[in-house]
């Protein structure tokens, strides 16, 4: 492939997952209206609705992230890259006509298999990219989720003030004009030497799990990813609770917040995750990483004034390396007919870490901000999240460095 279309491949790529953020994010400003208009109940009532589609979304990612992957490694990544944005587009229409909550729910149920081509995304990135500088492109993906996590509610909130279904049709021609632009310039990376079978037995996640966690040096890897996830999850799951109830912000200053994270997040994906890797290499950036981890997330866990937290809230990018590293090592593990398969098994495990993590925070949050309380610490989530990165770190150093 000539450096040019790696560069048109790579950006349509780094576009597709800034969309799907942005997509993501882009709704959340306006579900809840959404949700009362086609149910004509009341918040409460749109609230636990909005739980639900939440968790179908990533349930529906964890059931399909392998068998989108699996399926890209048998026909190719273009073909499933394609068709998703396609069927992507469509979704959001429906989402924006539609007249129940079940064919809502029918809508998130879809969008959040469609979404489950970030495997695909990532496993063309590893076709194109050699193994030493993965780790560095994997640290633009997570760029371009913080992009997406700053700019889906911004964008969202401003076209809700237009009209409340603008926002899907915003995400729907976002996804249409994306999948045009890869049309043109997305050539295929999947060739007969790496074209590998479809397995039905492989492609389902447990099956997936069992195939590739016998690949040397997986088992703790994927394990440490795990625990990152649940870890790491604890921002979106309790940072708005915690900010008023330890600092009283209001919701402006929680979005403030918000956006400062993931401003930091993306600069620290875009600019440190390559050159620290390159420094380092990947086990030694994931080691430093972690320690940031541990630390950011015990000082946030103890801080009782508003502008310590802003001022770690920029140190938590270093700790972003991790996860871009993590990607890295387990990508030299698996071979070139597996990187699908592989990318699946990673999203899916990010889909428990999505699902589990907010029951798991915001219990930790209600138990110790309840009259009844034995201490009252709102930031008991972020030191429970630095406890399991303490085992995180744990399981990496002690592991036997296969790859």
């Amino acid at each position: 492939m000539s450096d040019r279309r790696e560069k048109l491949a790579l950006a349509f790529i780094l576009i597709t997952i800034t969309i799907d953020a942005i997509g993501i994010g882009l709704i959340f400003p306006v579900m809840p209206d959404l949700i009362e208009s086609v149910t004509g109940g009341t918040l409460s009532q749109a609230a636990v609705w909005g739980g639900i589609l939440s968790t179908s979304y990533a349930v529906m990612q964890f059931l399909f992230g392998p068998v989108i992957g699996s399926l890209s490694d048998r026909y190719g990544r273009r073909p499933i890259l394609l068709i998703s944005l396609l069927v992507m587009s469509l979704d959001y229409l429906v989402m924006a006509v539609a007249p129940t909550i079940w064919l809502l729910l029918a809508a998130r149920i879809v969008a959040g298999i469609t979404a489950a081509t970030y495997s695909t995304a990532t496993a063309y990135i590893a076709d194109i990219t050699p193994a030493e500088k993965r780790g560095a492109r994997f640290g633009l993906i997570g760029a371009c989720f913080g992009v997406g996590f700053v700019a889906g509610p911004l964008i969202g909130g401003l076209l809700a003030a237009i009209d409340l279904h603008a926002p899907f049709y915003a995400a729907a021609a976002l996804a249409l004009a994306n999948m045009i632009f890869g049309f043109f310039v997305l050539p295929e990376t999947v060739t007969d030497a790496t074209r590998r079978p479809f397995s039905l037995a492989r492609a389902n996640p447990l099956g997936a799990l069992r195939a590739v966690s016998k690949l040397p040096g997986l088992k703790r890897v994927l394990t440490c990813f795990l625990i990152l996830g649940i870890a790491m999850n604890v921002y979106p799951a309790i940072w708005a609770y915690y900010g008023q109830a330890r600092f009283g912000w209001d919701s402006t200053m929680v979005g403030l917040s918000l956006a400062l994270y993931g401003i930091s997040f993306a600069a620290g994906q875009a600019l440190l995750v390559g050159p620290l890797i390159k420094r380092f290499g990947e086990h030694r950036a994931v080691h430093y990483g972690m320690w940031v981890d541990v630390t950011t997330l015990a000082a946030l866990g103890l801080v009782t004034q508003g502008a310590h937290a802003l001022i770690i809230t920029p140190i938590t990018a270093l700790g972003g390396v991790v996860t871009p590293a993590l990607q890295a090592l387990a990508s030299r593990a698996a071979p070139a007919d597996a990187q699908g398969e592989l990318q699946g098994v990673l999203a899916s495990l990010n889909a428990i870490a999505m699902i589990t993590s907010p029951l798991i925070m915001t219990t930790t949050f209600a138990a110790f901000t309840t009259p009844s309380a034995p201490v009252y610490s709102p930031g008991a989530p972020f030191l429970l999240a630095s406890v399991l990165m303490v085992i995180c770190l744990a399981l990496h150093v002690t592991g036997r460095r296969k790859i």
